[in-house]
């Protein structure tokens, strides 16, 4: 399947909000409709934030976002969903709802960084925070979803998280293939360059996929450059809310049609999510949330 690329759509992050793109889903039937479209976009996999029905405010509420990934479930059945493990005040809270649901697979990240937002433009600090993920809590995190039988999809920021991931995997936990997500221009992590982009390949282990997300105007180049080192494409209103030509994206689903367009240009065509499933080494389908 070395021509098939999966897309995914990360739905709603925890730092975006209907002011800035109204499309960006709250509620369970928000959610759920969002990744059928994204489905029949060419989309295999969805990426989930919990979000508060009413407000939008992140949550790791199991009860939450189980209604969230349910609804998912219900509506297409066919389609990978991804659960956060970065959402939580605690690493117990973090991984909650992913002990309660078993998700196919789930985000595994690998370094203590600051993650903040900043005006491009000016440099002047909107929000300012610590994203904390220590050894103890990549190794832990790691092995209770190889336990559970959830795909880990390994998010490396920069250089060193995939150093730290490399360091705990010796342990011999980790199922192979592993999956890794390059994560391009948080404020906190590495700005997209492709020449970083190309060595972080390199360094990856041998029987290894990768995708690649970059937020704001980096999303589109840094997929571009994914797919043509022959790796995977995320899109989604988590990491931009716009298309390439500046306008205002109708949901996650429209930037997946892009990413068609731009897999067609290079020859791949996206992955159905049974194929997807092949490819990441998911061995089981999960229609609806672990009671």
């Amino acid at each position: 399947m070395a021509d098939k690329v999966i897309i995914t759509a990360a739905l709603a992050g925890s730092g975006v909000f209907k002011n800035q793109n109204p499309a960006v889903p709250y509620t369970p039937a928000e959610f759920a409709e969002e990744a059928h479209k994204a489905y029949k976009s060419g989309a295999a996999m969805v990426h989930v934030h919990g979000r508060e029905a009413e407000s939008g405010l992140p949550t790791c509420d199991v009860e939450t976002v189980r209604a969230i990934y349910d609804a998912i479930k219900q509506k297409t059945p066919e389609l990978i969903v991804q659960i956060t493990s970065s959402v939580g005040a605690t690493p117990e809270a973090r991984l909650a709802p992913i002990i309660a649901i078993r998700p196919e697979s789930a985000s595994l990240n690998t370094a203590t960084m600051n993650f903040s937002y900043l005006e491009r433009k000016t440099g002047q600090i909107v929000f300012d925070s610590v994203f904390t993920n220590t050894f103890t809590m990549l190794q832990d995190f790691g092995r209770k979803m190889e336990e559970l039988g959830v795909k880990p999809e390994i998010e490396v920021y920069d250089v060193g998280g995939l150093d730290n991931w490399l360091l705990i995997s010796k342990q011999g936990f980790f199922s192979t293939p592993y999956n890794f997500d390059f994560v391009w221009s948080v404020a906190g992590g590495q700005k997209f360059r492709p020449i970083i982009f190309a060595a972080l390949v390199e360094m990856l282990p041998s029987n290894s996929n990768f995708t690649t997300c970059g937020i704001g105007l980096d999303q589109f180049p840094a997929i571009i450059q994914s797919c043509l080192l022959g790796g995977h494409m995320r899109v989604g209103l988590e990491d931009n809310i716009r298309l390439p030509n500046g306008e205002l994206a109708r949901g996650s689903w429209e930037q997946v049609e892009w990413a068609v367009k731009i897999a067609a240009c290079l020859g791949r065509e996206p992955a159905a999510p049974d194929e997807a499933r092949e490819i990441l080494g998911i061995r089981r389908t999960a229609t609806g949330s672990q009671k």
